[in-house]
Parts: C-alpha cells; structure tokens; sequence
C-alpha cells in the first residue's frame, strides 16, 4: 500500500525505514475501521464449514440429512469464501472446483477429484461407494481446515477485505448464477444471496459508520442496491428460468459501481495494478474492466506507442519470414476478426498446417497460447511461429536485414528500442505489444451489462440465460471474458476433452492429440485450450481443426453431449453433461446471443492488407 524509498546509503536507508514507519501509524491512526468483526465473522463460518463436514462424513451419502448438512456447508463456505480464498487461492478453487480428476505438474500424478462439487455429484447423483464418500470428505477437510486457518491468522486489513470483496462480486456473476459452483443441485442463486448478505453483514461491522459520515446517501444507496438483488432472486429463484440480464444489468452492475465508489470513499486504499482487475472500473464490462498489466510477460509491460506502431508495421511484414511469403497478417486477418476464415492455416510451402487459427482479439487476456497450451504467455507463441519450419522458419535470435531495406524502419527501431535491432527478440516484443491492443469489449452485451443501452432482444436474452444456466456455456467460457481463464484469479487458462469428430459427419473422432503431447497422459488425449466465443458470428470456421462451418453445427455437437454423446469412446471427456436437450428455438436463441458479443472495432484507422494475405 505504501512504498519505501530506498536509497544507496545505511544511513539513509535507515532513515526511510523510520519514515514508512511514521507513514504507516498515520495510516493506522486515520483508517478508523475495526476488522475484528470482519475477520471473526469468516473464521467462525470455516471453522463451521470444517465442523460440517465431519458430520456429512458420518451420514448416508444418498439421504436427506447428506443433503441438508451439505447445503449448510455450502452457506457456511460461501460466508467465509471472500477471504479465505484470497488468502489462499489455490487451495480455495480446489475445496470449491470442478470435480474433474487434478494433475499434479511437480509430480506428473493424475489426483482424483475432491472438493465440495465432487461430494456434491456423491450426494446428488448417488452410487459412490460408502468409504470412498468419507475419503472424499475427509481430503476436503483437509481443504478446508488450511483455510480456517489461514483466515484466523492473516490479519484482515483493507487491502485485503477491498480485493476479496471485488473478487466475490465477480464470482456472484461468473460462478454463482452460472452454475459453476454447483452443476448438480443448482443452489447458485440461493448462495448468491448468502454472498450478498454476506457482504452486508461484514460492511455493516467495518466500513458502513466511515462511509456514512462521509458519504450518507453512498451508504444507504450500496445497501437499498443489495436489498433489491436479494429480493430479485428470491421473486426469480428458478435456475433455468432466471433472468441474468436483468439480475447483472439492473442489480449487479450498480452494487460493483456502489464497491468501487465505497472504496475510494473510504480513502483506505487505491488498488494495485498486479492483479486482473482496474479496480476503478465501475463494472465487469467496462473497455477497461481487465489490467492489460496483470496478463503482460513482466518483460514487455507498459510497452511504448512507438514500440505498438512498429509492431503494427511487423504484423504486416512477410519479410520476417524466410521464405518473404508469410506475415502474422497470412493467418490473421483484420477483415475477418483477425482468422483468417481457413480450415486450417497454410504454411510457407502452401501445405495446410495442423490446426485453425484463432482469433487474436482478446488473445491477451488469458494463460495459454496455441490449440494445445504449448506456449504459456504471447511472447512465447510468437516466438514458436518465428522457429516453425512451416510457418516464418527463422530463429528467435537472427535478425533479417531484409526489412531494413523498408528506410521508414530505421526511424521506427530507434523510436522503439534507441537502436537498429540485430535479433528478432525485438521484434517480437513489439508485434505482442501491437497484439495487445487488439481487445474489444464494447459489444452490444458489454454495452447492455453496463447499462448504456437496453437493446437485447427477447431471443438475445434467452439466449444469455441459456448461456449462463440450462446450456452450461459458461461454466467453461467465463463471463464477463467468454474465454477459460478462470475467474477470479485468471492464473490458468482450462483446457478441455469435447470430443471433437474429424468431419462433420460426427462418425469418427479426430486423431489431433492435444495436450497430450506435454505429459503422454491418457487424460490429455483430445485436450485443447478453451477459446473466447467473443466475435465468434465473425471467426468460421469452428474447433481446433475447423471441423464445423456454422454457429448451428457448433450447437448441434454440444447439444448432442460432445464426442461422448455422439458415441465416441471418451472415458475422459470434461464436459458437464451428457446431452443438453435444448430445443431448435434455444440452439437459435444461443446463436443470436452470441452475435452480441461481437465487437471487431479494434483498430484505429485503415489497415493495410497484404496481397498475398488471402491467397
């Protein structure tokens, strides 16, 4: 929260430290809000969680009372959930996960799945085997116990209750009325009220006195807000029949703009930038509602302007490939959501490539790069096009001067860099730079969620409920990014087996391995990165191979249960159902929702095309 200055000197060093100190008491003197309540209150609801669970482990799986204590546990964990993951956000999404077996990266071992969502299936769905049910309660409290003891002795602080608090909300939006939280017994909403009351309880006993002196009608308006989102679901509590824009647009929205208003009210702290959010947006769906910063390798943050326009020039430059045929442009094209509308790519010796290619709008924010994960951040991926044999087939070191004979270059090299580079590590830094500002989030949904406009369709609005709830869409392509960075941390991006068949006739499964190439895993076979659906009306064709040409064959597949449902032998596939049942009406009503995430508006000006881009 506050910065030391360190100087080169002891004695000066020594000086600072006593003036932090003097800044530090200030902070505590003038903060004024007891956390006590606060931190009490979360502990008190773990150490209840940790109680509960010891006695879901002493009762029948498939009885009532399992199903009573369970939802107990579930309230009680989402009352202490705020904190407790924040403080521990692994061990958190772990106790509240998807109940999908765990690989263990340091030890290259397949864990089975635990948590509350794997009890969940135990409970709801029936036949686990009794002393496999208490094993998985037992590792879950485990979990939990981590937890409770963490939040009992991590001192609660501003820092720490204002970032728990903005992760919760996004949580409500992305988990809690998705469904993610809990596929099988559909307490989402229920728990989504706990989560808000929640939030008041813990307002009420630290932050609501300060915010009242300061700003009274603040303070009563953040609390009549919650009052009526409680009251809305409780009118709406049907899951699949829940109205999700109306709940994010009229009740959500304006409690997350009342959030950001309280905190720099409060004057107790001014957000960070080394986390996913702009803790200053007003909402989830702001343009600026996700910290470029937060997804940048560190070694290419905060890039120049010079530094993106000499990108922007590179990205259309077949120079950089040794064959003079190919640029990043060849495979992704701004007339076309930056795909290039292909089966799959061509190379450099006009031979199809493995795979499609995806768009690059919005391709910062996530924690994976390639259909296979291969690359882990943007620099990585472009270097690998850079060393592909069938793509630029040049090293990451080499440097073609064959660019340079483009004068305009050498001004735009020492704009950028101070000098004229000699290896093309430069020049990938400034082509991710330029991919990095090709985000769009001012779609026709973003635009609605944030309440400028209120345009959706009575067919566009099925369709975001069926998104967010009876099709599932969302427990895999997260609101508000639509992509699998996974709220609220955005520290991995999933990667799923669908089941995707090698033509569209759905008769055999393509032989494309995935993931699998990592670890040799039989879990990893058909695994693939899941994509944003963002500008999808605009990036046919569709899947990693491009196997499907329209948004209603996309439908169909995942209607039908994925590769599994179309009777492929699939004993991992990751999808959370086995057939969704939607009608032809809500497959159309899903297409045109997904229409309104369109936003390709990415460019400033003209761009340039290669002649050879299309061919």
């Amino acid at each position: 929260m506050y910065k030391s200055i360190f100087f080169l000197t002891l004695l000066l060093g020594s000086f600072s430290c006593k003036n932090q100190n003097e800044q530090l008491a200030t902070v505590l003197k003038t903060e004024n809000v007891d956390w006590g309540y606060a931190q009490k209150y979360y502990h008190k609801n773990m150490t209840e969680a940790v109680e509960l669970i010891d006695a879901l482990s002493k009762v029948d799986a498939e009885s009532d009372e399992a199903k009573r204590i369970f939802t107990d546990l579930r309230i009680a964990f989402k009352k202490a959930e705020p904190y407790a993951s924040y403080l521990n956000p692994e061990v958190g999404h772990r106790a509240n996960g998807p109940a999908l077996p765990v690989f263990a990266e340091d030890t290259e071992r397949v864990l089975n799945p635990i948590g509350l969502q794997k009890i969940e299936e135990s409970i709801y769905e029936g036949g686990e085997d009794p002393a496999i049910f208490v094993r998985e309660t037992q590792l879950t409290k485990g979990l939990l116990v981590n937890l409770m003891q963490n939040v009992g002795e991590r001192k609660l602080n501003a820092e720490r209750f204002f970032i728990a608090t903005h992760q919760q909300l996004l949580r409500i939006i992305s988990m809690g009325i998705s469904g993610f939280d809990t596929p099988v017994s559909q307490l989402g909403l229920s728990e989504t009220v706990v989560s808000l009351e929640s939030l008041k309880e813990v307002y009420d006993h630290s932050l609501g006195e300060l915010i009242k002196e300061k700003n009274a009608e603040l303070d009563t308006e953040f609390l009549l807000n919650i009052a009526r989102a409680v009251a809305f679901i409780e009118k709406n509590a049907d899951f699949n029949a829940f109205d999700r824009y109306t709940f994010i647009r009229e009740y959500m929205s304006p409690i997350t703009r009342n959030w950001v208003a309280i905190r720099k009210e409060s004057g107790l702290w001014e957000g960070v930038n080394n986390k996913p959010f702009n803790f200053d947006a007003p909402t989830f769906f702001e343009k600026d509602a996700f910290n470029l910063e937060y997804f940048t390798p560190p070694i290419n943050r905060n890039p120049s302007e010079k530094q993106i326009a000499l990108g922007k020039k590179l990205f259309l430059d077949p120079n950089l490939s040794q064959s003079g045929t190919m640029a990043c442009v060849t495979c992704h094209m701004p007339d076309k959501a930056y795909t290039d509308g292909k089966t799959v790519s061509i190379g450099n010796n006009g031979s199809p490539l493995q795979r499609n290619a995806p768009t690059l709008i919005n391709s910062a924010f996530q924690k994976s790069f390639f259909w296979d994960g291969r690359a882990e951040n943007i620099l990585d991926q472009i270097s690998s096009v850079f060393n592909n044999e069938q793509e630029f087939n040049t090293g990451v070191h080499e440097f073609s001067t064959d660019i340079l004979k483009d004068s305009t270059y050498h001004v735009l090299f020492e704009d950028a860099f101070g000098r004229i580079s000699n290896r093309n590590t430069d020049i990938i830094k400034a082509i991710s730079s330029y991919i990095s500002t090709l985000n769009g989030f001012d779609s026709k949904f973003d635009k609605n969620m944030r309440g400028e406009e209120d345009s959706f369709s009575a067919e566009e609005k099925l369709g975001m409920n069926l998104f967010m709830g009876k099709a599932l869409c969302a427990t895999c392509h997260f609101i508000p990014l639509t992509n699998g960075t996974v709220p609220p941390f955005y520290a991995e991006t999933e990667k799923e087996v669908i089941g995707v068949p090698e033509t569209k006739a759905n008769k055999t499964l393509d032989d494309d391995l995935g993931f699998y190439w990592r670890y040799n895993k039989e879990e990893h076979l058909g695994m693939f990165k899941t994509p944003t659906v963002r500008n999808a009306e605009f990036t046919a064709p569709y899947m990693h191979n491009g196997v499907y040409n329209t948004l209603e064959e996309v439908m169909d597949f995942y209607n039908k249960g994925g590769g599994g449902g179309m009777g492929f032998d699939l004993p991992h596939q990751t999808l959370p159902f086995d057939e969704l049942n939607l009608t032809e009406k809500e497959q159309q009503a899903l297409i045109a929702f997904l229409k309104t995430l369109s936003d390709t508006n990415v460019e400033e000006g003209e761009m340039p095309q290669l002649a050879n881009a299309t061919s």
